[in-house]
C-alpha cells in the first residue's frame, strides 16, 4: 500500500520536535505537511493568506493527523484545520504525544481533546465520532515505538470512517 499523504497538525512552538518524530518515521508520503521552513514562513502572514496556505495543503490531503500536546485544542489554527478537513470530508484522527520528548529531552502533560469544542453540521461534538490514541506508555521511546506501529492503522481507519461525522 502506497503511503498516505496527510496532513499534521499541532500547536507549533511547544511541539514542533515531537511533531517532526512522527513526521519522521517514514509511516506517511515525504510531501505531507509540514516542514518547519513553511510553517516559518507562512506564520507571519495574516490570517487571509494563512488560511489561503492551509486550504491548498488540506486540498492535496486524504487526512488531518492531530498531534495532541499539552495546549493543542486551545489554538486557532488547529481548530481551523479541523474544521477545514471536516467541511473537505477528510479522514481526522488525534494522537497524543504528550509522552514524546522535546528538544530539551522533556515530556509534558496530556491536553484536552481538540474535537471536544468543534461539532459537525447536526450539533453533536466531533469527539464522539473521532478518535484520539494515547499510546499507554510512560517512556518516551516506548510511545515513539507505539506511534510508529500503529499510525498507519489509525490514518486508515480515519479515512474509512470519514463519512460517520
Amino acid at each position: 500500500m502506497a503511503k498516505r499523504q496527510v496532513f499534521f497538525s499541532f500547536h507549533y512552538t511547544p511541539d514542533n520536535w515531537r511533531a517532526a518524530q512522527v513526521k519522521n518515521m517514514g509511516i506517511v508520503d515525504n510531501s505531507s505537511t509540514w516542514s518547519a521552513n513553511d510553517w516559518e514562513e507562512v506564520r507571519y502572514k495574516t490570517d487571509a493568506k494563512i488560511k489561503e496556505w492551509i486550504d491548498a495543503q488540506m486540498a492535496m490531503r486524504s487526512c488531518i493527523v492531530v498531534l495532541i500536546g499539552k495546549e493543542t485544542s486551545s489554538r486557532k489554527w488547529v481548530k481551523y484545520e479541523i474544521e477545514k478537513a471536516y467541511e473537505l470530508g477528510k479522514g481526522i484522527v488525534g494522537v497524543y504525544i504528550h509522552g514524546l520528548k522535546n528538544a530539551n529531552g522533556e515530556q509534558t502533560t496530556q491536553g484536552a481533546n481538540p474535537f471536544y469544542s468543534i461539532y459537525n453540521k447536526d450539533g453533536h461534538r466531533l469527539s464522539n465520532y473521532v478518535e484520539c490514541y494515547n499510546p499507554p506508555h510512560s517512556s518516551s521511546t516506548y510511545v515513539y515505538d507505539d506511534i510508529k506501529e500503529n499510525l498507519s492503522d489509525y490514518i486508515e481507519r480515519a479515512i474509512d470512517n470519514k463519512g460517520s461525522y
